[in-house]
């Protein structure tokens, strides 16, 4: 685990001891003790959507608190809608009274909803029967490209060791709009998409086809929402980013490599991009993250950035990853990487002080990716096109099967999990199948 010797005494005070308890029963491997705390959307069978805390393999439904009259202190109201968007616009006072109040309600000393058998039969939900949806109405989505073992990765790859960096990369966290529409939540089938491919690398001149991508591929990513906005025209300040980061989800970027390599020159990813991205439903909260908190895979930042993205307190998160493969003939999912969300150059603060410099605002419930977070390690690499180092070698399954890149009906799931003393906080699952492209 992560010393959080370096937080501040205001994060310190926020922090869940680790030995707190539940009165609802959380087995030792649960990636939700009492802990973690995230929220997320659910529906019973046949019911609205609603939002909820997860706690070990139960839900409790936010919105039959409130109308118990169990919050107070802030306007919980926000939790009797079908979106987290309100309440991600409340503002950091209200998400800290908010947590601090269901740690409380769910602790194993406090009788306000242990004790109420009438409340905990309503509000407590076993996960096993809930369905799980997005967390928020997406308004916009970015995507970064901040790990710098990836982009080297792939810069040599293409442009040789010697030009892997473009000259931009250290000064700045590159970017680019995606497509909020095409976000889909843990479970959701992707289908394969069609585009155009090019004819002849060696001869562009021969322009392209239209057809179904070859070369599907996944992208191991942590997501981040926007929560308070910022007005247009006002940059929002590091000192002041943490105030606008609601919470992290893990993120699959799918992507098909080959229509990007025709479309990209000179405007960037386009369909090669548009076409999925699946996010983990439950969103984890700084507060339950900073006891991991520490240094980056790069340690300092050379050169030095701009003063705008200078961040006084530079880390990340010590969030183990893992990216597990299941072909439609296979019975058990596989691991085919390893990785960690501090594989991370740019963090979070700086990526969204950047996005807002020229001052775009920010909306609740906006949706940034880190962009894939690969290791310097051959296992711990987060997509296809590394682990196969853009087809040149072949990923074996323990039945010897073999992947260049996805086949349809692969289901890639990530999962992401910090290690505490005795106890870890998780995000759950962020799972897809590929699905055939439709007939052309």
């Amino acid at each position: 685990m992560s010393s959080d010797s370096s937080q501040p005494e205001s994060k310190k005070l926020k922090l869940t001891p680790p030995t707190m308890t539940s009165f609802i029963a959380v087995d030792a491997k649960s990636h939700f003790p009492i802990q973690n705390l995230p929220y997320g959307i659910f529906s019973r069978e046949g019911g609205a959507k609603c939002i909820g805390v997860a706690i070990g393999d139960q839900i409790l439904s936010l919105g039959d608190i409130h109308t118990a009259g169990l919050f107070s202190g802030f306007d919980s109201s926000c939790f009797l809608e079908s979106t987290l968007n309100t309440f991600m616009g409340a503002g950091k006072p209200v998400w800290s009274a908010a947590r601090a109040r269901i740690t409380e309600l769910l602790s194993a000393g406090c009788a306000d909803l242990r004790d109420n058998a009438e409340l905990r039969a309503k509000a407590i939900v076993p996960m096993s029967s809930a369905a799980m949806h997005l967390p928020a109405s997406i308004g916009d989505y970015t995507d970064f490209y901040s790990s710098r073992e990836h982009a080297t990765n792939v810069g040599t790859m293409f442009r040789g060791k010697d030009n892997a960096l473009q000259p931009n990369w250290l000064h700045l966290p590159v970017g680019y709009h995606g497509r909020s529409s095409s976000v889909v939540v843990s479970g959701t089938p992707i289908r394969r998409p069609a585009g155009q491919l090019q004819l002849d690398a060696n001869d562009p001149k021969q322009g392209s086809k239209h057809a179904p991508c070859r070369l599907l591929d996944f992208e191991l990513e942590m997501g981040v929402f926007v929560g308070s906005r910022n007005e247009m025209g006002q940059p929002i300040k590091m000192e002041d980013a943490d105030n606008h980061i609601f919470g992290y989800v893990l993120m699959n970027d799918w992507s098909a490599r080959d229509i990007q390599k025709w479309e990209y020159v000179p405007l960037g990813p386009f369909g090669a991009k548009n076409f999925g991205t699946t996010i983990s439903p439950w969103v984890v909260v700084p507060d339950a993250l900073e006891p991991f908190f520490g240094k980056t895979s790069a340690g300092v930042q050379e050169p030095k950035p701009l003063d705008y993205l200078v961040d006084p307190n530079y880390g990340s998160y010590d969030i183990k990853l893992e990216v597990l493969i299941k072909g439609e003939d296979h019975q058990d999912y596989h691991t085919i990487s390893r990785s960690n969300y501090k594989n991370m150059y740019w963090n979070a603060r700086q990526q969204l002080v950047h996005h807002t410099v020229t001052g775009c605002n920010m909306e609740p419930g906006d949706l940034f990716g880190s962009g894939t977070i690969s290791g310097s390690t051959d296992d711990s690499l987060g997509s296809m096109l590394e682990l196969s180092w853009k087809g040149s070698r072949e990923v074996t399954f323990p039945d010897k099967t073999v992947r260049k890149f996805l086949k349809d009906g692969d289901s890639v799931n990530i999962k992401g999990y910090c290690e505490g003393d005795g106890y870890c906080i998780g995000f759950g699952d962020c799972e897809g199948k590929a699905l055939p492209a439709n007939p052309m």
